[in-house]
């Protein structure tokens, strides 16, 4: 995810302080893994330096001045253009599943426990993800969705590859 796309585009709803930027980012998309403070203040900066968002005001308070950020036209351009960008498929060639099944056969361990070990992981987190689904908001379906299915592709290719196992050790012995 582009952090500073994603506050680009928080902000074309209107200006804001960096406080109420990561509230919003992580009310929205960081139900995981919340915004860093000093990441949203850095983001902004650099945001600030390639002139994609302008201060519109300042407020003193008890702590550091309060800088409030507007998106520039320049900004809402960019915003607009990552938009329309589509995104890279992930085609996962480099896998790290992988490479454990590969070494497992070559070191002589079983490749099966760690298929099965790996398959019981993954129908762990999906049993969570279901329930977090299950109690969530539509934002929370939707993630939860998009992890299930990808968890789901990993399944299959788990049973694929017990199924193949054999064969596999084979190649790798030759």
């Amino acid at each position: 995810m582009s952090i500073g796309h994603t506050l680009l585009a928080l902000l074309e709803a209107g200006p804001r302080h960096g406080y109420d930027l990561k509230r919003t980012f992580d009310e929205k998309f960081g139900h995981d893994r919340p915004l860093a403070y000093g990441q949203v203040y850095s983001t902004m900066s650099r945001l600030l330096r390639n002139g994609l968002v302008e201060v519109d005001g300042t407020e003193s308070g008890a702590g550091p001045e309060r800088k409030r950020y507007a998106i520039t036209d320049a900004g809402i351009t960019d915003v607009a253009a990552w938009l329309a960008t589509p995104e890279k498929p992930e085609p996962y060639l480099h896998s790290t599943l992988y490479t454990k099944v590969v070494l497992a056969l070559l070191t002589g361990r079983s490749a099966h426990e760690l298929l099965d070990g790996q398959r019981s992981e993954h129908l762990r987190l999906m049993r969570t993800l279901t329930s977090r689904k299950r109690k969530g908001d539509l934002a929370d379906q939707l993630i939860c969705d998009h992890a299930l299915f990808h968890l789901e592709a990993d399944l299959r290719w788990l049973e694929l590859t017990a199924a193949r196992l054999e064969q596999l050790a084979q190649e790798i012995r030759r």
